[in-house]
């Protein structure tokens, strides 16, 4: 949301953000924003999604949102709680454009459902970012949905200054729960010490032994860290600001992404991509989807067989000799280009101009 935002922004368009926020300096710093309440944490489409509950909340960011008199509002996921449904349930608001992010049954969908399907006609373009997340909204509310997809700002990615690194590097970024599959990776790379598979040396001026990078937390941090401390091998992040996560990306050699399913499209495959880094991931539909043939694929759940995959990846062997590999970065960075932000925000900008028109009518 906030890279569409700033997408915008950069072809003449005055965003304002509302969103949820606990902490001040958590806030951007380089668009408009608005923070639209508390947030807590409910489980959604297989994450964990933070969103304001307070009807308090919502009323007030309501009356603040009015007062910025925008010519169109986007609602991102029409139906989470907060904001959304007061936009939707309010009389005299500018046109309204929803994207739905959802794919897959919801129990929002299915118990609410005299609520929603009234509620979604308030919508004057309706949107979906695949086809999956499109073909569940229409079965939930009918209707026709425009299907745009999930940008990446792939601009981000040039021009960075990688962040040190000592030798061959693979970084995880995910939440630390089961279905991310970061205990797969830990057992993995506990194989790949015990068999000496990787050579203690990467590429020109790395001397150290391979290094797994851990972003991010979740509810099992605690038992994974204790089950394979922080070590010279292996270094435990906790969440990264945004700079250094694309710093990292650009830095490892790896990104390694073992979800174990549940995955509707693997964004931060197409991430590494555009960083040219090349991509270890698991074998399922989403991320399979993203890499179009462009990453290295490994059964789900197997440390052995994504062991020797970081291994191939590390001594060389992908894609045969190293022109082979530069030629493979420079495929998958093209193809992350075809997710552009900057492509998408041309789209939403003219749905915006459409519903404006449409409104006026």
């Amino acid at each position: 949301m906030l890279g569409l935002a700033r997408s915008l922004g950069r072809i003449g368009d005055e965003v304002t953000v509302f969103a949820p926020l606990d902490e001040p300096e958590d806030a951007p710093e380089d668009l408009g924003f608005v923070a639209s309440g508390h947030s807590v944490s409910l489980r959604a489409n297989g994450s964990i999604a933070p969103v304001c509950v307070s009807p308090l909340s919502a009323l007030s960011a309501l009356k603040r949102l009015r007062s910025f008199d925008p010519d169109v509002v986007h609602i991102h996921e029409p139906f989470a709680p907060g904001l959304t449904y007061a936009l939707l349930a309010a009389q005299n608001v500018p046109p309204l454009i929803g994207t739905f992010h959802r794919s897959g049954g919801s129990v929002f969908y299915s118990v609410l459902r005299p609520v929603t399907r009234p509620l979604v006609r308030r919508l004057s373009v309706r949107c979906a970012v695949s086809e999956a997340a499109a073909s569940t909204a229409t079965t939930a509310l009918g209707g026709t949905f425009e299907v745009l997809f999930n940008g990446i700002e792939v601009d981000r990615f040039e021009d960075v200054e990688p962040w040190p690194t000592v030798g061959p590097t693979a970084l995880f970024l995910g939440r630390h729960e089961e279905r991310k599959g970061l205990a797969v990776l830990l057992e993995a790379w506990d194989e790949m010490a015990r068999t000496d598979l990787v050579p203690p040396a990467g590429g020109p001026g790395a001397s150290g032994p391979p290094v797994l990078w851990v972003a991010g937390d979740g509810p099992d941090t605690e038992t994974l860290k204790r089950r394979h401390p922080e070590s010279a091998t292996v270094r435990w992040l906790g969440v990264v600001a945004e700079d250094e996560k694309v710093r990292r990306l650009v830095a490892a050699d790896v990104l390694a992404a073992p979800a174990l399913g549940g995955e509707s499209f693997g964004m931060v495959l197409l991430e590494a991509m555009a960083a040219r880094t090349v991509v270890v991931a698991s074998d399922i539909d989403g991320y399979r989807d993203a890499a179009g043939g462009r990453a290295v694929l490994t059964a789900p759940g197997d440390p052995s067989a994504l062991a020797g995959a970081l291994t191939g990846v590390f001594v060389g062997n992908l894609a045969g000799k190293e022109r082979g590999r530069a030629a493979w970065l420079e495929a998958g960075a093209e193809r992350a280009a075809r997710w552009a932000m900057a492509d998408l925000a041309d789209q939403y900008d003219k749905l915006y101009t459409q519903a404006m028109v449409g409104s006026r009518s």
